[in-house]
């Protein structure tokens, strides 16, 4: 009987907690159509600041990333496609690889663990202080006023961070290639071949959406963050990893759907 209650428990907490998402999710596109149609009241210097913190903050850790990302697979690939002579396909792949995929979604899970926990950590604690109850009660929608910032934030920033970061990869690779003796000539002309148009723009559009889904995710941990001792950190880490775990299941939907449609 301990072992059923305790596997009621937790599933009546998931059904709790789902519940709170979709309720969270709602409120979210009720402010965003209300900031569409009134656009004045948009807060645009909270949008600044966390567009600061979330693309300036974390541009050295997506160029520093990207760099190893693309020296790792570089390294990798060539050593194998060597034995056949035809390691300057390395940069088909890397190309390939961090324009549709690696990309947007290192960038995205960077981004989840450094905004998305701290979005989750900045409304937790207002919400702990009764700062969001206090705004309610002057008549403040607290998701229109701290969530739709934060969340434009984190779209406007991940193309910029995505960009960066891919670009970075590319360099690594081009190091690495340099030094098994493939001109560079001949590496960003592959690179240039291989990178189409839609393949770039997919992954930069995978990137607003990623940006999206961290920004919801960690300010829904943080309005819905519980008022204990734990309750901040609680919710910091809910948001980073379900912010991960949101980026992943959208990704592999937009594989089966690009993979459908012949894309």
């Amino acid at each position: 009987m301990g072992f059923c209650s305790a596997i009621g428990k937790k599933a009546t907490k998931r059904a709790r907690a789902i519940g709170d998402a979709l309720a969270f999710t709602g409120e979210a596109t009720i402010a965003a159509f209300a900031t569409f149609l009134t656009p004045h009241k948009f807060r645009l210097k909270d949008c600044a600041l966390a567009f600061e913190r979330a693309a300036a903050g974390g541009l050295s850790i997506a160029i520093g990333i990207g760099f190893l990302l693309g020296l790792i697979l570089a390294f990798q690939s060539a050593a194998a496609l060597k034995m056949f002579g035809v390691e300057i396909y390395v940069a088909d792949l890397l190309a390939i690889g961090l324009f549709r995929e690696l990309g947007p979604i290192i960038t995205a899970i960077l981004l989840a663990g450094r905004s998305g926990g701290a979005f989750a950590a900045e409304i937790g604690t207002m919400k702990v202080d009764e700062e969001i109850d206090a705004l309610r009660t002057m008549g403040l929608d607290p998701v229109r006023f701290l969530v739709m910032p934060r969340v434009l934030a984190a779209i406007c920033a991940m193309p910029i961070l995505t960009i960066f970061c891919e670009l970075s990869g590319l360099l690594g690779g081009a190091l690495i290639l340099r030094i098994m003796g493939v001109p560079p000539a001949a590496y960003w002309e592959h690179v240039v071949s291989s990178s189409g148009m839609f393949a770039i723009v997919f992954g930069l559009a995978k990137s607003c959406l990623f940006g999206l889904l961290v920004g919801l995710v960690g300010c829904g941990a943080g309005m819905n963050t519980k008022s204990t001792a734990d309750g901040v950190g609680v919710a910091t880490t809910s948001a980073v990893v379900g912010g991960i775990i949101a980026v992943a299941i959208a990704d592999g939907l937009l594989a089966v759907f690009c993979y459908s449609w012949g894309l």
